[in-house]
């Protein structure tokens, strides 16, 4: 959790205060300390030169801070022409390297982004070669746009101190947003915060799939004509241009009138659509719509953008923590799910069926004499074993099965919505198809042995299906293998049977 720590901290340095020194100063020292880096610089670009100044930085040599680079130039100049991260692994074999610290061996910079426009460079050194792997690459590059958004927030508060209401606004909302993780919980919030602080009548969110945007999340005062869940080709308009040019759109009641399928709204009459980009990527649209005609100025623009870009950054947040999440409950050799998720399920699956009184089944299953195979052929042949068990199971189950890598070569199965009888025929399905199996390499047949426990017949809580789950997968072994059994039932249907 410390990689979701960093991130919530990061949006915490960002949001804290709009003096832009100090919250400079703070990101700083969560790159230095979080990432164990030597030396971190944020160097912006002054737009009349076109050069990169350093505006602050930690552990430079003295002097180097002074230094003025033009685009193209040191590897901070080359990740601002690209709009990329550029990452030199050996800063000594890379020509485009210029020294700012002696002990620099390994040097990052990803460029700082509002709106598909660098304004600077986060600048990350290591005093060790390649430091940075993939994984923190992507992290870097996440807190990076919590460090775009400082710049861009303490620009509106200099610029805009009129709109003091609407900038504590993006603040609340930054604040409130960037301690959700759960992405449809996220997509809910940000609906209903920005519609009540910037008092518009209706919020939508429109999340990009494939080709696709997909309405998410809505929240406001008009009548949905559309509903939630609603799929729209990103090739149409006013979806296209805003997509391709990763510009705000502006249109009127005609204009809604005039494009058929875009009036999400009966009583729309006016409409601010918002690409909502995380790092050059447009991820989908904020569309905010009014019941007043022209209610959109173009002074709420910037504001607004800001907001969008904060909503961009948390969302891809939430898709990274679920990306975190999906890889904690993955078997790493098989791909299948792992205990820890089989632990989850199994509790969800019981108060499922104690509610539904549907029938839920847990099949205990072993690859028979797997030690002696792993002996006679090698440890690369049996883990191919178990990934192509894994994949059978994976097949032959309903997608609303569980199938999980128990432990070793014993796997853990949850049946729902069976009965006994059902679910030892299910075991013995997946028997059937692994002793048919040829698998490539062995040749020998190999087989299983699997036990089968059924709510509540044989257990109502999970140690007692696991436990007459196990039992009956001891009984299949002591019977000669290659074969499934039943659980013992429990004592209180054994007592009123």
């Amino acid at each position: 959790m410390n990689k979701i720590a960093v991130l919530y901290d990061a949006g915490q340095a960002v949001l804290s205060t709009f003096d832009l020194d100090e919250v400079l100063q703070r990101i700083l020292a969560i790159a230095r300390d979080y990432f164990h880096l030597r030396n971190v610089a944020i160097v912006l670009l002054d737009k009349e030169s076109q050069e990169l100044y350093v505006r602050s930085q930690i552990g430079w040599d003295q002097g180097q801070d002074k230094a003025r680079l033009a685009l193209g130039q040191g590897i901070t100049g080359a990740a601002a022409l690209k709009k990329q991260p550029v990452y030199a692994p050996d800063v000594t074999q890379d020509a485009r390297y210029f020294c700012s610290a002696k002990s620099t061996r390994s040097e990052l910079a990803i460029p700082l982004m509002v709106q598909d426009e660098v304004v600077g460079v986060l600048d990350c050194q290591s005093d060790r070669v390649d430091h940075f792997d993939s994984e923190t690459i992507d992290l870097l590059t996440l807190f990076s746009t919590q460090a775009s958004m400082a710049l861009q927030n303490a620009r509106l508060y200099s610029l805009e101190q009129q709109r003091a209401r609407q900038l504590q606004a993006i603040n609340a909302i930054a604040q409130q947003t960037t301690a959700v993780l759960d992405l449809e919980e996220l997509l809910r919030r940000v609906c209903q915060l920005i519609q009540e602080a910037f008092r518009v009548s209706h919020v939508s969110l429109f999340l990009r799939e494939d080709h696709d945007l997909v309405l998410r999340a809505h929240h406001g005062t008009l009548t949905p004509r559309i509903p939630q869940g609603g799929r729209f080709a990103a090739t149409q308009k006013p979806w296209s241009s805003i997509l391709a040019d990763s510009c705000t759109s502006m249109e009127l009641e005609r204009d809604l009138n005039d494009a058929p399928g875009t009036k999400f709204f009966a009583e729309s009459a006016s409409r601010m659509c918002i690409p909502l980009i995380s790092f050059g990527q447009t991820l989908g649209v904020l569309a905010l719509d009014s019941a007043k005609t022209d209610a959109f100025r173009d002074g709420d623009q910037q504001s607004l953008e800001s907001v969008a870009d904060i909503c961009a950054t948390a969302i891809q947040n939430a898709h990274y923590v679920d990306r975190v999440k999906q890889l904690a409950y993955l078997d790493g050799l098989t791909g299948i799910f792992n205990r820890r998720f089989f632990e989850l399920r199994i509790m969800e699956e019981i108060e499922r069926a104690r509610r539904g009184c549907l029938g839920m089944a847990v099949i205990m299953a072993d690859i028979d004499q797997f030690k002696r195979l792993n002996d006679e052929f090698g440890h690369v042949l049996g883990d191919e074993v178990l990934r192509q068990v894994s994949s059978l199971f994976h097949q032959q189950l309903r997608k609303i099965d569980v199938v999980c890598r128990y432990g070793g070569e014993e796997f853990g199965i949850l049946v729902t919505q069976v009965n006994a009888e059902q679910a030892l025929g299910v075991a013995d399905k997946l028997r059937k198809m692994v002793e048919e199996w040829p698998f490539p390499g062995v040749p020998r047949t190999v087989t299983i042995s699997a036990g089968a426990a059924a709510f509540p017949e044989h257990g109502t809580t999970r140690d007692e299906l696991v436990r007459a789950a196990d039992s009956a997968l001891y009984a299949a072994k002591q019977a000669g293998r290659n074969r499934v059994c039943l659980g013992p039932l429990a004592r209180r249907q054994a007592a009123s049977s």
